[in-house]
């Protein structure tokens, strides 16, 4: 079982070796905000950092167990937490507390803190991707935060559907083991915004 998840946690490494993308691809085409544009960067951003990325994916582990509406939760609070930063941007240290969040993540998977830590950490990544949007007009938020939901929303459900069945039969060595990895990418992603 341990070596079919290998693979996959293999992708992990480099995922979280490589950089976050600082500005959004849209700064650099030189696109004008429409609501088309909107929903497309919306529809790539949770992609474009690995950060995001893999708190996302690795949100399947503690999902396993909830329920489909435990999903809608986290994409609603995640969505508050956008528009939260589009009235409000510039939240101190932001993108250190998004690496500090697999951090949580990863004490949530071993069972060393409660699910619950998950919501507000849903939330600030929420906040941290309206970041590249503050300034638009209302209709290419309005793009934007669609592509958000369908985009978070599809890889929280991908994940849950191809890691229910191999996750159901991890033992809690291995579930541990899985946990310490979030934690070091997390600590990994912390130690370069600390220096970067």
């Amino acid at each position: 079982m341990f070596k079919r998840l290998l693979p996959a946690a293999a992708l992990l490494v480099p995922v979280a070796a490589a950089p976050a993308l600082a500005h959004h691809p849209m700064e650099a085409m030189g696109l004008v905000p429409t609501p088309i544009t909107g929903l497309i960067s919306g529809l790539a951003h949770p992609l474009l950092g690995p950060d995001h990325l893999v708190f996302l994916l690795a949100l399947a582990l503690v999902g396993l167990q909830q329920s489909r509406r435990w999903t809608l939760g986290l994409l609603a609070v995640g969505l508050a937490g956008s528009a939260a930063g589009v009235v409000l941007p510039g939240l101190p240290q932001a993108e250190l507390l998004v690496a500090l969040s697999l951090v949580v993540e990863g004490l949530v998977v071993a069972g060393a803190v409660p699910r619950s830590l998950l919501l507000p950490a849903f939330a600030l990544h929420g906040y941290v991707l309206s970041a590249s949007v503050v300034g638009w007009e209302a209709s290419p938020i309005a793009g934007y935060f669609l592509g958000l939901l369908l985009s978070q929303g599809a890889l929280l459900l991908l994940a849950l559907g191809v890691l229910r069945s191999a996750a159901a039969r991890l033992a809690l060595p291995q579930l541990r083991l899985l946990a310490g990895g979030l934690i070091g990418v997390g600590a990994a992603f912390s130690w370069t915004a600390l220096v970067g």
